[in-house]
């Protein structure tokens, strides 16, 4: 017997942001979650599994309209056609509590409720599964703690959203311990939530599938399922299936002793095919990331924004526009000793040595931030928020912008303390 454990779906997630990029091939990156969907509904049907687990977050938060739903019930319709039946829970992005349209789904569908741990049990296949979905998006409890114990002659398998010990990134919904699981005396645990894919344990299998379709470039690599081989009652097998249709990397580019800027440009167009390659066919959103030391530094600097555009084509040069660079980041170092011009007496050193001194000036931090406040209240909303937001009202932001800084400033001040 074999079975499709999946999690993190994310129907029609608005991937807020892509409007800044003009070249942002948004379309396809927005669809990209509905083909993945069909690709996972082609690989049971083609494969013959006997049935589906979708282990929650199977949309991103309450439906603009009934399309999102349409779309998966039509999908769901289609396993239904194959014979395959699907047992799915919500999570924190489509607890009940978050979408308030509902359609009834196809009848090989069956959602867990939330308001206490339910058992489905396949009697064709000796299988019984239990599941409890989110009735709210916030929820804090362990839920497994009330999951029932295992039944005994058939193969258990636990359904869980949840973000087991506490997963850098994500919310600590649901939180439970392997500990925890283990004592239930299942053979399987399908978990969801978490987006990058982990096998916490093998006995039992305690498994993060990661999400299906990678959203932003913080996603990277292969994404897709679990299919898992049963058997006589034990798991022999638990293999990733990649069903993505867009993949999201991050290509970091040595540029150690790169002379000039062409010499760069060319290092970042290798890097880039050996990602694109890697991407098989698929388009391939990249952030590039040049680290290094080298004489292309303050050249580099001094034209970024040509740069970039260079790398962009570059890229374009690779793929035929299947491949779009999302964003270039430089941690690039001038090839002259820091340390030593900020031990001078001069202008230069003066301003290098008030930089050193600033994390432990705190009157100084606080001028900074009334400075930039205007500014900071001025960005776009995108820009503001999440991970990579431009924090221009935190201390800690702006010291940990110094180095950058350092290395922005010095080339163009050298250049033209040197300028006749």
């Amino acid at each position: 017997m074999r079975f499709i454990h999946a999690a993190d779906i994310h129907l029609d997630s608005p991937l807020r942001g892509l409007e800044r990029y003009e070249d942002a091939p948004a379309g396809e990156i927005r669809e990209a979650p509905r083909l993945a969907l069909k690709n996972l509904v082609r690989f049971a049907v083609e494969q013959r599994v006997a049935f589906v687990v979708i282990a929650g977050d199977v949309y991103d938060g309450d439906w603009p309209d009934y399309n999102t739903g349409v779309f998966f019930a039509a999908q769901m319709s289609r396993l239904r056609e194959a014979g395959i039946r699907v047992a799915l829970i919500r999570g924190n992005h489509d607890a009940a509590s978050q979408i308030s349209k509902e359609l009834k789904l196809p009848g090989n569908v069956h959602v867990f409720p939330s308001q206490q741990p339910e058992t489905l049990v396949l009697e064709e296949f000796g299988v019984a599964i239990h599941g409890q979905s989110f009735a709210t998006q916030s929820v804090t409890a362990d839920l497994s703690v009330n999951y029932p114990a295992a039944r005994r002659g058939l193969f258990n398998i636990g359904m869980l959203h949840t973000s087991a010990g506490g997963r850098e990134g994500h919310e600590n919904y649901a939180p439970c311990t392997v500990a925890g699981l283990v004592a239930k005396g299942y053979d399987y645990w399908a978990l969801g939530h978490v987006h990058q894919r982990e096998e916490l344990l093998r006995d039992p299998w305690i498994v993060f599938p990661g999400n299906l379709q990678g959203r932003h470039a913080r996603e990277t690599g292969p994404k897709g399922c679990s299919v898992v081989t049963v058997d006589d009652g034990h798991v022999t097998g638990v293999e990733h299936e990649t069903l993505d249709v867009v993949r999201w990397c991050e290509c970091e580019v040595r540029a150690d002793g790169a002379k000039d800027r062409d010499e760069l440009r060319s290092r970042v167009q290798s890097a880039l095919r050996v990602a694109a390659d890697a991407a098989d066919g698929r388009l391939l959103a990249a952030r590039v990331i040049v680290r290094g030391i080298c004489p292309a530094h303050r050249d580099v600097i001094q034209h970024i924004e040509q740069f970039i555009a260079e790398c962009r084509v570059a890229a374009n040069d690779i793929g035929s526009g299947r491949v779009w660079v999302e964003k270039v980041q430089l941690a690039t170092h001038a090839a002259f000793d820091m340390d030593d011009l900020a031990a001078g007496t001069d202008p230069l050193a003066q301003l290098l040595q008030f930089c050193r001194r600033l994390p432990d000036n705190p009157a100084a931090l606080s001028d900074l931030l009334t400075d930039f406040r205007d500014l900071h209240q001025k960005l776009p909303l995108e820009l503001r928020q999440g991970p990579e937001a431009l924090r221009l009202d935190e201390p800690s932001f702006l010291v940990g912008l110094l180095p950058e800084i350092e290395q922005l400033l010095v080339p163009r001040l050298l250049d033209h303390e040197n300028a006749p």
